[in-house]
């Protein structure tokens, strides 16, 4: 689409052939209606994030439709042949269980198909981590799902994979992008050929499954704890029973309101795992059951929550980083145990992730490589760092975790296994998940993490939120809540830069529109747009010290003043 076309004229091309009837009679209802809906709807193309196309369903440049779908899928063959000359090209394709999904999925096929590519898909809605696992063990050369992760039901999405199964990343990504914008609606070649599509499903989850459960560690309590599972009606509910059974669980608990797959997400406002009121239904369970753990996963299945007891026997939802300390330290512990560390291994988290991640790691001589937002960077790091050092585990903030690389995503199957085995295990040594945390954090240092995000939506609120960011770099604050800041990292322009010293130093990372603040007692401010969502984030990590679980209270009360005070000094 010719970016010097006005919206009106961008919205009238689509009047007319190739477009049916049916998408020409809701551009028409679009135009009538007009004001921001319609121009949302047509003010620019659907772009690829940190976790690929997603959008609003519906008709338009800038909605996910059979169209848009249509025309990315056609510039990643044009790109994928381009890339894999005199060899037979093969794509896995999976959807969760959004609105459209289906024939989204069979849509993308066809097209793919169409163009001579052998398509495997899916039966039916499968988790992300699946589709990921798919692709290397049918030795595919890309894969694709139909999702949008725990948006709200208006939305649905598109990921794309590369052969290692992870998401595209330089120069893929831009080259994808690049072949997609080149690609005409009418060049678009919709007419699937069947004999390149090959239906799969039962025999692939047996493997992933088994895969899964090979990364179990110990038996230690699992015939006692007691597990909540709950779906949110997405795609886990055909993973992580089976998983949980074949690792050796006899409680697990299934919210049966949420078991079924539900594109309207019917008991929820929001899938989100990361949101408390999302898993209130399977905290009310626990409360029942009286159970040790509650494990719930978004639509696609790639993040997770986790609540356990606190100190006071109360349910309660570990955050992103918290999960992922707990994981990372129980993973160490065991590849020591086990004499698997040789000194060649490492973990992986972004630059918004707790570095009590590498605190940890430091002590079991275990590199820390730090990334972008986007599990499709720490990927990237395993697959640069293949044949020389083996990656243990890696996480983020927003409630995802991989562990080892057999998938190249993050996988809430198999974080959600070791989650429970991490329970049964403190069980089993008389003390709570929780409390495992709090020693943690006895040990290390106790960090605490917060995250503001503020919803821009439309034209003007990306607008907004690029001026919020111009505004960040050209005043940045001296000082935050009585503290001076004393180094800066821009990774739009890749700079470091010693406040003090005015020394800059180069970030050997990808561009990219985010901005930290580092404070003079080591705690970090962290500014970034969403690359998925119309969403400005600030994420904020500070630390104190705990000397034993009785002063919990109070130092987690020191940390949440600290928090307050940078929240205040932003004017947030």
């Amino acid at each position: 689409m010719n970016d010097s076309m006005t919206i009106e004229q961008k919205a009238k091309a689509w009047l007319t052939t190739p477009f049916d009837q049916a998408t020409q009679d809701e551009v028409k209802q679009l135009m009538s209606v007009g004001g921001d809906t319609f121009a949302d709807a047509f003010y620019k193309d659907l772009e690829f994030g940190t976790g690929g196309m997603r959008g609003i369903m519906g008709a338009g440049t800038n909605r996910v439709n059979k169209y848009t779908l249509g025309q990315a899928t056609q510039g990643l063959a044009n790109y994928l042949k381009e890339q894999f000359t005199n060899q037979t090209i093969s794509v896995v394709i999976g959807h969760d269980c959004r609105n459209n999904s289906r024939p989204f999925a069979t849509t993308v096929a066809n097209v793919l198909s169409a163009n001579g590519i052998q398509v495997y898909l899916f039966e039916d809605l499968r988790p992300t981590p699946e589709i990921s696992y798919a692709i290397r063990k049918l030795n595919c050369q890309s894969g694709i799902i139909l999702t949008a992760s725990h948006n709200p039901k208006e939305y649905n999405g598109y990921k794309v994979y590369w052969n290692d199964g992870a998401q595209l990343v330089p120069p893929h990504d831009k080259n994808v992008i690049d072949h997609v914008q080149k690609v005409s609606f009418d060049s678009i070649l919709f007419d699937g050929d069947q004999s390149l599509i090959q239906i799969i499903g039962a025999e692939m989850d047996e493997a992933f499954i088994n895969d899964v459960v090979s990364h179990s560690f110990n038996n230690d309590g699992k015939e006692d704890l007691q597990i909540v599972f709950t779906s949110l009606h997405g795609t886990s509910i055909k993973a992580m029973p089976p998983a949980l059974e074949k690792a050796g669980f006899k409680n697990v608990h299934i919210v049966e309101e949420q078991a079924t797959p539900d594109g309207n997400f019917s008991t929820v406002k929001s899938p989100n795992p990361e949101e408390p009121e999302a898993l209130a239904m399977a905290l009310n369970k626990a409360e029942e059951l009286n159970a040790d753990i509650v494990i719930g996963t978004d639509p696609d299945a790639d993040r997770i929550g986790v609540a356990v007891r606190n100190l006071e026997g109360e349910m309660t939802l570990l955050n992103g980083n918290q999960t992922a300390v707990l994981l990372t330290w129980y993973l160490l512990e065991n590849w020591k145990k086990n004499n698997k560390l040789t000194g060649k291994e490492f973990v992986a988290e972004t630059i918004v992730t707790t570095n009590l991640i590498q605190d940890i790691a430091t002590t079991y001589d275990v590199n820390t490589y730090f990334c972008l937002t986007g599990f499709k960077w720490i990927a990237e790091i395993i697959r640069n760092k293949e044949g020389n050092e083996t990656f243990i585990g890696g996480g983020e903030e927003s409630f995802g975790y991989m562990i080892g690389d057999f998938v190249r995503d993050k996988d809430s199957i198999t974080s959600g296994m070791i989650c429970c085995e991490i329970a049964a295990w403190a069980k089993a040594q008389g003390k709570s998940m929780y409390e495992l945390l709090l020693e943690i954090y006895m040990q290390y240092g106790y960090y605490q993490e917060h995250l503001i995000s503020i919803t821009k939506k439309g034209m003007q609120g990306a607008e907004e939120i690029q001026n919020m960011m111009k505004d960040l770099r050209a005043n940045t604050p001296e000082s935050l809540g009585g503290l001076k800041v004393v180094s800066t990292a821009d990774y739009k322009s890749c700079v470091h830069k010693d406040l003090v010293t005015g020394e800059e130093s180069i970030i050997d990372m990808p561009k990219s529109n985010v901005f930290q603040l580092f404070l003079e007692d080591g705690s970090k401010v962290t500014a970034r747009p969403s690359g998925t969502e119309p969403k400005i984030k600030f994420y904020f990590s500070v630390k104190g010290t705990l000397n034993s679980k009785a002063e919990f209270g109070e130092a987690n009360l020191q940390l949440k003043t600290k928090i307050d005070q940078l929240v205040e000094g932003l004017n947030l």
